[in-house]
């Protein structure tokens, strides 16, 4: 469009020019002026008929202000003089965001929130004819603004710390849908930063430390009920043992009685006592009526105590 005006007005000085040196006589000179001028203005013109497109764009053709349904890839293009060509980025763009946001209960957090995105190569005339070049502040950046701060209300503040991830997720979800109505597509996205109040930090430091002293007294309490069950399973095995060991023995004590009982004969009997006596025995023994009873002879008493009968 520049060079249509510039050979416009190279055409304009060039007939001003033939026009005065007319009227003052310089016929010759006056025809080289128009000459010169009609050359700028053709060379002009055949010019503007030539775009060019750079890598990673898409062209936009425009006829007086209307947007044509055609796009234009990189390179050069034969187009009409008074056409223009809007050179649209169609590569991957990156922006970062600061947002201010409150979560569910009511504590503020600035996030650092990233986006990755590219127009439609297709419908860049549509975003140019529906939103025009600045398209990430007329339409992304308040969608981003809005998705952000409507999906972290749905989070109390200790769960966007420890739900970072799923965080990411939801906004870049409700993002994503958002801008493709406008036939922009989200390639990816990331929350740089997480910045609580310092109220906040330092309640949930005070919390993490409660809880550490909590855990480490639970433990050691499950630590001693350990070692007292240990020790009531040692004196209950040490009194098995020692009831064991008792019971053997009573056992053991019992058998022998059982086998000397029945190794015993009245003869063995006999015998020994026999060994046992000393071979005196009284003269006289008292009666019930305190009458002197003669003892009889040993021999008599014990006529056989001379050796037990084998058996």
């Amino acid at each position: 469009m520049f060079l249509l005006v510039f050979a416009a007005v190279v055409l304009l000085l060039g007939l001003l020019a033939h026009k005065v040196l007319k009227g003052k006589g310089k016929k010759t000179l006056s025809v080289l002026a128009l000459g010169a001028a009609s050359l700028l203005c053709l060379l002009a013109l055949v010019l503007s008929c030539f775009q060019t497109v750079p890598t990673g764009h898409t062209g936009v053709v425009t006829t007086f202000g209307k947007v044509e349904d055609k796009t234009l890839d990189s390179g050069v293009h034969l187009v009409l003089p008074w056409q223009k060509v809007i050179k649209m980025d169609n590569r991957v763009q990156k922006q970062s965001t600061e947002l201010p946001c409150f979560s569910s209960d009511i504590q503020e957090v600035n996030l650092i929130y990233t986006i990755n995105y590219q127009i439609k190569k297709s419908n860049a005339q549509t975003i140019y004819r529906t939103i025009g070049v600045d398209y990430y502040q007329t339409v992304i950046l308040p969608c981003v603004t809005e998705s952000v701060k409507v999906v972290t209300a749905r989070y109390t503040a200790e769960q966007l710390v420890g739900k970072r991830n799923e965080l990411a997720a939801a906004i870049e979800e409700d993002l994503a849908e958002k801008l493709l109505a406008y036939n922009i597509e989200l390639v990816s996205t990331s929350i740089e930063n997480m910045d609580f109040t310092d109220a906040f930090t330092d309640a949930v430091e005070a919390k993490q430390v409660a809880q550490q002293n909590k855990l480490r007294a639970q433990t050691e309490a499950e630590q001693k009920i350990v070692e007292a069950n240990a020790a009531a399973e040692v004196r209950k095995v040490n009194a098995d043992a020692a009831a064991y060991e008792l019971l053997a023995k009573a056992e053991a004590e019992a058998e022998a009685n059982r086998k000397l009982s029945e190794s015993l004969t009245d003869a063995l009997i006999r015998y020994a006592y026999a060994q046992a006596w000393d071979g005196k025995l009284p003269t006289v023994m008292s009666g019930g009526d305190n009458s002197m009873i003669p003892v009889l002879d040993v021999n008599q008493l014990l006529p056989d105590m001379t050796e037990p009968d084998a058996e």
